[in-house]
């Protein structure tokens, strides 16, 4: 049985998830953190709660701050390419998603370049772009000048700009292009793989050292099918591969049985693939398995 206290919080869950979990990269780690401030929540003076949206806000994002600073040394010491953990976002975890920005706000390549941000650059880059915050709200939550606010954004905008936009193709676009290179790979058609990667395309793994996968970056279009040629030989009995919406956009998963084993997301460029990212370390897999169900 719930309590009045309880039900305050669930409705704020969804959004307190969303904003730990694009401060941290990692969707576990959010719903820990979330936790957290539903036990702060639960033992607080109501008289020191005038508003519960933005004292949960400050909660939880001076939490994130802390759990920052330790990932931080933790991820200095990762082996291989780091990259954040997928989330199913077809089923509103993350929110809406119906602009091209909002989309973009939980793309695994932006979340990639946040990792550039010092922690409190990305909670104030996090707070105005993601949610709106003014920036005397923004001040509000971290304690900081509100010119001081102004500052850190300008310069967390700055360190991930990127040239040109970063936003992509109309979804429809992006789903062909998916589609064909999941058609390409189950096929083990090398030309139609070709067709579909960028020539300067680069291949991120992340295996965490809990799987094998390429530790080091895999550049330029030739290597990258060879790469995946070989991944279909040494795997027994193949995979099976299929599409899902992931941080926003169409993404490749694939299963080895019942088991969840690889998650691709891909950033386009020109109508075609220049970055793909696969997160196969287990552990970075369980909470989209958990959304994804059975294969």
């Amino acid at each position: 049985m719930t309590t009045p206290i309880a039900d305050e919080f669930e409705s704020h869950r969804p959004r307190m998830f969303g904003l730990a979990y694009r401060m941290l990269g990692s969707a576990e780690e959010a719903e820990d953190t979330v936790q957290d401030a539903f036990l702060r929540f639960a033992g607080a003076d109501r008289a020191d709660i005038e508003h519960p949206a933005a004292w949960l806000a400050r909660t939880v994002t001076n939490l994130c701050l802390n759990r920052l600073t330790s990932a931080r040394a933790r991820r200095e010491r990762y082996v291989g390419a780091w990259l954040p953990e997928p989330v199913l976002t077809s089923d509103g975890t993350l929110g809406p998603l119906e602009s091209a920005e909002q989309r973009d706000a939980v793309s695994m390549a932006l979340l990639v370049l946040l990792e550039r941000l010092t922690p409190t650059e990305r909670a104030v880059y996090v707070l105005r772009e993601a949610f709106g915050y003014g920036h005397r709200e923004i001040a509000d939550v971290l304690d900081l000048g509100e010119a001081n606010c102004r500052q850190l954004y300008r310069r967390a905008a700055l360190r991930v700009a990127e040239p040109g936009s970063r936003f992509e193709p109309a979804p429809e676009r992006r789903r062909e292009l998916v589609t064909s290179f999941l058609t390409a790979a189950r096929d083990g058609d090398l030309a139609g793989l070709e067709k579909v990667l960028a020539a300067d395309a680069t291949w991120w793994s992340d295996g965490g050292g809990k799987v094998s996968a390429a530790r080091r970056p895999i550049e330029g279009r030739d290597k990258i099918v060879r790469f995946l040629a070989g991944l279909a030989r040494r795997s027994e009995g193949g995979f099976a591969l299929a599409t899902a919406e992931v941080n926003g956009a169409s993404a490749l998963v694939a299963w080895a049985g019942d088991v969840l084993v690889a998650v691709v997301s891909f950033e386009l460029r020109d109508g075609l693939i220049a970055e793909a990212r696969a997160v196969t370390n287990p552990d970075k897999l369980r909470f989209v398995r958990r959304q994804l169900g059975r294969p």
